[in-house]
């Protein structure tokens, strides 16, 4: 019996799958399972953040739930997507861009099961009733992330250990996608608040996840004269590189202080728990929910972790100013009096909110005196790409 007992969970750790929801037996009542489909496993600090969440929510709610972890951006998805409802699964999650049309092939199959979508774009334009998008305003932590960052050059200036002219961060990136230019840009755009000398390398990988390769762009950017870095990739690798380097960094999706505990100054994520919640329990109810759900600050969805031992004096306040601001309307992370383009304000642009092959853009987004990031009307996931000046890419080949 041991050796079947082995055997069986030698298959699932196969599989991929992870059983989750302790009090499955609650699930009876809620005549619900829910399924999620993840790009990676735990070892990647974006999968960990969703995995988190759905734990959160699905132990909350007394929910079944079954999980596929490392389920590539192909027919895989599609596949994993209908093993999860053949399993009896009437919700089911997926976490990577690359996953989406899969989700809505699933969807238009399946027409009596929920397919979620966290970071798409088409859930608004499909009209599909059973098939959502949901994605946070995340660059509202970046921004405050890039505030700790600020700080800590103007640190480094007041020491004596860099100029003014010498504030130049690093910042390695997955791909040229709106999502990671809207990052780091937000990213740039705090930090250039306190910091006004600030500028800014950014390199990509070409991989959500690879730590050599993130490894390798940390390691060029400190080479490049970069002082502080920040990343929107999935491993520790860059943060490893600067604890070598003694390099400052700031991180995404959770802290990195166990790999970087002299070099870690905050990190910024997206709490997926309040989603994974509401679109659970209206499955539950049986109720239509939001095509495009966007999470806030308010909401509990844009969370920075406790700031490292790196961190400025200060900056404990400071965000939490900032923090209340956005919340009050009074700061907009993208407003166009404090970022130029080839020296020029923007007063006008056409975003690609409704997504085609060539990105062709199709709604006016700067309202009020500000880029409306994800505002209303439009999508949750991001679509800011415009090239500000003061930020250096590397290369684009990504």
């Amino acid at each position: 019996m041991k050796k079947i007992a082995a055997l069986l969970l030698a298959l699932v750790m196969v599989l991929g799958l992870t059983a989750c929801g302790e009090s499955g037996s609650k699930a009876g009542n809620n005549k619900i399972k829910a399924g999620f489909i993840f790009l990676h496993d735990e070892n990647s600090t974006y999968d960990l953040n969703f995995i988190n969440g759905a734990k959160e929510a699905c132990d909350k709610l007394g929910i079944e739930c079954i999980m596929k972890t490392n389920i590539p951006e192909g027919q895989e998805c599609y596949d994993a997507a209908v093993d999860l409802v053949d399993a009896g699964c009437t919700f089911v999650f997926a976490d990577s861009f690359g996953h989406e049309d899969y989700m809505i092939e699933a969807a238009k199959e399946y027409p009596n099961v929920q397919f979620c979508h966290a970071t798409g774009t088409k859930a608004h334009t499909e009209g599909l009733k059973n098939y959502h998008n949901a994605f946070a305003r995340i660059y509202d932590g970046r921004y405050l992330a890039g505030i700790a960052a600020g700080l800590k050059l103007n640190e480094m200036i007041a020491d004596g250990k860099i100029t003014a002219d010498q504030a130049k961060m690093g910042y390695v990136g997955a791909y040229t996608y709106a999502e990671v230019v809207s990052g780091y840009t937000s990213f740039f755009l705090g930090a250039r608040s306190v910091c006004p000398t600030a500028t800014m390398e950014v390199t990509f990988t070409g991989s959500w996840y690879d730590e050599t390769a993130e490894k390798e762009g940390a390691n060029k950017l400190i080479g490049n004269g970069c002082v502080l870095v920040s990343q929107h990739a999935d491993s520790m690798g860059a943060p490893t590189a600067c604890e070598t380097a003694g390099v400052p960094n700031v991180s995404y999706n959770g802290s990195t202080a166990s790999v970087a505990p002299n070099t870690f100054i905050v990190s910024s994520r997206i709490n997926w728990a309040p989603y994974m919640e509401y679109a659970l329990k209206a499955t539950m109810e049986g109720k239509e929910f939001e095509a495009d759900w966007t999470g806030t600050l308010a909401t509990g969805s844009v969370m920075l972790t406790d700031l490292g031992t790196a961190a400025a004096a200060g900056t404990k306040e400071a965000i939490e100013q900032a923090k209340k601001d956005i919340e009050a309307g009074t700061l907009h992370v993208f407003s166009t009096d404090t970022f130029t383009v080839n020296g020029e304000k923007i007063t006008s642009y056409q975003a690609d909110v409704d997504t085609d092959a060539a990105y062709t853009g199709d709604h006016e987004v700067i309202v009020n005196g500000y880029f409306d990031e994800s505002g209303e009307g439009f999508r949750s996931a991001p679509f800011f790409d415009l090239r500000i000046d003061g930020i250096t890419l590397l290369d684009e080949k990504y």
